[in-house]
């Protein structure tokens, strides 16, 4: 049961948050400092080898409905053994989720589930609570995508958004493929067979964990003379000398034997310049140069970094380093005058830090009562307003009466021009 059952206004039981993410979901209580569970975000069908990931945006709406019903089910009766009915929910979610995702979720929770009221958040605005500043530039590098959106004094600036598909799958398929090509496996008395005479594909919660057991991020140097060398950019370049081998066993049997230079050339790939030149470093400097010129000093001073893929050995470093690097170059030298650059360091692990802010902002009662949209309003409209919309959500769903919403969220949810 929550650690502050009871407490709020009239006694009313703390609501539960759920960051539903493309890998791995977080779900807990608001007003606790961290997450009950942080487990796969997908559902396991009797006849079907694989689990089915639940974050899908291209499959119809009854399959989705199915795969969300299943799994909102194992987080409230499995994880967080609470009854659906007596609790509000705060979804955080991207920016960038669908419309079709939403509506899906919303007519879950409030049909099948029957909660009192639904809030959606977004992630990058819920990242800043959890420090107490109101503008920042705010990268989230996840599992499906890096996506970076500037908040200027509580407004997110979505004009000036950037994305990428450089996450963690996109490691996971890069460290796949390199195993597959290079690495070796010792079965019983048989040794030094090619991986691929003795599987042809690695399961990725296997390949998850020898990225997270074995890899790790170089330093600017180090990095640019890697991917030099694995490019031919120079013919004299030569590859810095590399990390130890390692020995992962697969199972009882089999014993795999990775390569030291696959442990740090596999997450280059975040950081190599594609042909447009865009890599998750060029991310914020893109966006930096999008936002109006007098924001850009105070946002370049607010760097927040989080996700999952934030939490790799080196990330940080190498990405502060890499801004730098290139803020020195032509294309952002004239443009950028600032060439101070610095990162918070929020109070939780970089892929718990959007969760945490929904915790926050979920145990402030009142405000969640005035923002949230309650069950007798979906019954009677069948929608779900939406937050950066500025036709859908009534003000008077939005704020109560004589009440002035807090400076950090009255323009994120405000419906005036």
């Amino acid at each position: 049961m929550p650690l502050y059952e009871g407490l709020g206004s009239g006694g009313e039981k703390t609501a539960v948050v759920i960051d539903l993410g493309a890998a791995f979901t977080k779900c807990g209580f608001a007003g606790e400092t961290g997450p009950r569970c942080v487990i796969p975000s997908e559902v396991k069908k009797p006849g079907v080898s694989k689990p089915i990931r639940v974050v899908q945006y291209n499959i119809n709406t009854e399959e989705l409905y199915s795969y969300l019903k299943e799994f909102i089910h194992m987080l409230y009766f499995r994880h967080l053994l609470v009854n659906p009915r007596d609790r509000r929910v705060v979804i955080v979610e991207s920016v960038l989720c669908p419309s079709h995702f939403r509506e899906t979720l919303t007519k879950v929770l409030f049909k099948y589930f029957e909660v009192p009221s639904v809030l959606f958040a977004p992630s990058h605005l819920m990242a800043l609570l959890t420090l107490g500043i109101n503008s920042a530039m705010v990268l989230d590098c996840g599992y499906t995508e890096s996506l970076v959106l500037p908040i200027y004094e509580g407004i997110p600036v979505l004009s000036c958004w950037g994305a990428l598909p450089l996450g963690g799958k996109a490691i996971h398929k890069e460290l796949e493929y390199q195993l597959l090509e290079q690495s070796t496996v010792d079965t019983g008395a048989t040794k030094g067979q090619s991986l691929t005479s003795v599987m042809g594909s690695i399961p990725e919660d296997i390949v998850e964990d020898i990225k997270v057991r074995t890899c790790f991020v170089s330093d600017l140097q180090r990095g640019l003379k890697i991917q030099a060398a694995k490019f031919d950019m120079d013919d004299s370049s030569e590859r810095p000398t590399p990390p130890p081998d390692v020995d992962y066993p697969l199972d009882g049997e089999k014993i795999l034997h990775i390569n030291g230079s696959i442990r740090d050339s596999v997450v280059e790939v975040l950081f190599v310049q594609d042909n447009e030149e865009k890599s998750v470093a060029t991310l914020i400097l893109d966006s930096l140069m999008e936002c109006p010129i007098d924001t850009r000093k105070q946002l370049a001073e607010n760097l927040i970094i989080i996700g999952g893929t934030a939490m790799l050995p080196g990330f940080l470093h190498r990405l502060m380093a890499e801004i730098r690097y290139l803020v020195e170059k032509p294309k952002y030298k004239e443009i950028l005058a600032s060439k101070t650059f610095r990162v918070h360091v929020p109070p939780a692990k970089p892929n718990c830090v959007a969760w945490l802010g929904g915790a926050i902002f979920g145990a402030l009662q009142d405000i969640l009562g005035s923002r949230s949209v309650s069950k007798e309003y979906y019954n009677q409209t069948g929608r779900i307003p939406d937050w950066c919309c500025l036709n859908n959500p009534p003000l008077e769903m939005m704020f109560d009466v004589g009440k002035t919403p807090p400076p950090l969220m009255k323009r994120a949810f405000s419906t005036e021009k």
